[in-house]
C-alpha cells in the first residue's frame, strides 16, 4: 500500500472535468485507488464520489493505493495528474 497527501492546486478544485481525468487514469489500474478529504473516503474511480469531495483548490487529500500488480504505476500516475494541475493550469 502507497499514501501520500495531495493538494489541488488547479484553479476550480475537484470540479467535472478535473474529476473526469482523474478518473480516465484511474481506470486503467486494477488496483484500489482512494481519496479522502476531511473524513469522507472515496472511490478513485467513481467521478460521482470525486464530485462528492467538494474539494476546492488548496485542498489536501490523502491519495492510498493497494494493489497488487501495477501499485506503483497507479501511484505515480494519480500523483502526476493530480501535481501537474489536470492540465488546466495554462487554461
Amino acid at each position: 500500500m502507497r499514501s501520500t497527501t495531495l493538494t489541488l492546486i488547479n484553479p476550480l478544485g475537484m470540479h467535472a472535468r478535473a474529476a473526469a481525468k482523474l478518473v480516465d487514469v484511474t481506470k486503467q489500474f486494477g488496483s484500489e485507488i482512494t481519496l479522502e478529504h476531511e473524513g469522507k473516503r472515496v472511490d478513485g474511480k467513481s467521478i460521482m464520489a470525486l464530485l462528492m469531495l467538494g474539494a476546492a483548490v488548496g485542498t489536501e487529500l490523502t491519495l492510498t493505493v493497494e494493489g497488487e500488480e501495477d501499485e506503483d504505476a497507479a501511484f505515480e500516475a494519480v500523483c502526476a495528474i493530480v501535481n501537474a494541475g489536470f492540465n488546466e493550469l495554462d487554461e
